[in-house]
């Protein structure tokens, strides 16, 4: 009996864990060809674990966004990350591996804990000056050092530091490394960093991708298909493979994303300047403001794109337990309409105790880090004129 078509516009979840290969000859030619010429959509899907059908189309939306060749899906960012990083891997022939340091608690601890614990890597750190990458010492630092690979974040978290990326991943490959950037809180909205020749580009689509706060998901990006090819075998035998379920229930929300993202990008941007003019708040980090360390980076990179959508702000008091209280009479004040979560990039706003999170990083007991949601600006706008009073 043939198969009737069905007409619906969604792509359909496959939940096989195994696909029919039909025979002992397409089976062979299935393994054969994902062992020696894997392409992104293979011509026999084989096992989940290697690609899904699912996975793959929504993997295909995210090749839209970045304008990329292929995109690569996992289960969680530090999924992702560790695939991105670990094909860099040659056994006691793997040479350093650069990390700058203003990136993302946990893949600091991912580095320090795995990386350089239990796998005896090299890593090393490049740290800023007063909030500011000096790119002269840091040349210095890779023609000495001769990394496999740069890492670093288009908009750091959470100091929202925006390095000269562009120089940065042309100083990399002049001393032969390759460049890992996570793209996280800019979003190829602001900067597709591929356009600038990256080599890999990651996201924790758990935030702005996704954006409803409801799945975890990370993704790996490129160009170059011998990356890919070696990226597609760690993530099968290491099992970093996103579920069915949740890359269409990503796939769909990701049809917002540009909508959702711009929208949070003029929510922060108008905050910026209530807080900014609040006689309770110290300081506030926002790349939008001349004030920002790196607000000159930021214009360079972005244009006129935006700045994102994050702020972290700082509460002024006379002692740092005095910060605290003010810190804790704001979250609880504004507690009702903003939810302290440890996570970003949601369509409604959210807030994270930087002190509570970081520790010693960050000692500041009066920082918190918002993520601006999608919420009508009035509306937000009275909540937090409300909690500042």
């Amino acid at each position: 009996m043939k198969k009737k078509t069905i007409n619906s516009s969604r792509i359909p979840i496959y939940r096989d864990a195994g696909f029919e290969l039909f025979n002992a000859d397409k089976a062979a030619l299935a393994f054969t060809d994902e062992a020696h010429n894997p392409k992104h959509d293979p011509d026999f899907y084989i096992y989940s674990r290697y690609r899904n059908p699912t996975v793959v189309a929504a993997e295909e939306e995210i090749m839209k966004l970045e304008c990329c060749d292929w995109a690569l899906l996992t289960q969680t960012g530090m999924a992702a990350i560790d695939v991105a990083v670990s094909i860099f891997q040659k056994g006691k022939d793997s040479e350093p591996w650069l990390f700058f340091s203003e990136i993302y608690g946990g893949t600091i601890s991912f580095a320090n804990s795995v990386l350089k614990a239990r796998r005896g890597l090299d890593i090393q750190t490049f740290f800023p000056e007063n909030e500011r990458y000096d790119l002269d010492k840091f040349e210095d630092m890779v023609s000495s050092l001769r990394p496999a690979f740069i890492y670093f974040e288009a908009i750091s978290n959470p100091m929202l530091i925006v390095p000269d990326a562009e120089q940065v991943i042309n100083i990399a490959h002049k001393y032969g490394a390759a460049t890992i950037v996570d793209n996280t809180f800019a979003t190829p909205a602001l900067w597709k960093p591929l356009d600038s020749a990256a080599d890999i580009v990651i996201h924790s689509a758990t935030k702005y991708l996704s954006g409803h706060g409801n799945l975890t998901a990370g993704v790996l990006c490129g160009n170059n298909e011998n990356i890919m090819k070696s990226a597609l075998e760690y993530r099968k035998f290491a099992g970093h493979m996103i579920s069915p379920d949740d890359a269409y229930r990503l796939h769909t929300q990701m049809q917002s994303f540009s909508l959702r993202f711009r929208q949070q990008m003029e929510n922060a941007h108008r905050l910026s300047g209530l807080l900014q003019k609040s006689p309770c708040i110290s300081k506030i980090w926002y790349p939008g403001i001349a004030s920002h360390p790196t607000h000159a980076e930021a214009v360079k990179l972005f244009r006129d794109k935006g700045f994102g959508a994050m702020i972290t702000l700082d509460f002024k008091g006379e002692t740092k337990e005095h910060k605290r209280i003010e810190r804790d009479r704001f979250i609880s004040s504004v507690s009702d309409r903003i939810k302290l979560i440890p996570s970003l990039g949601d369509s409604k706003s959210s807030l994270l105790p930087v002190e509570s999170v970081w520790g010693a990083k960050y000692p500041e007991p009066g920082m918190i880090r918002f993520s601006a949601g999608i919420e009508d600006y009035s509306e937000l706008e009275q909540v937090l004129r409300s909690a500042l009073q």
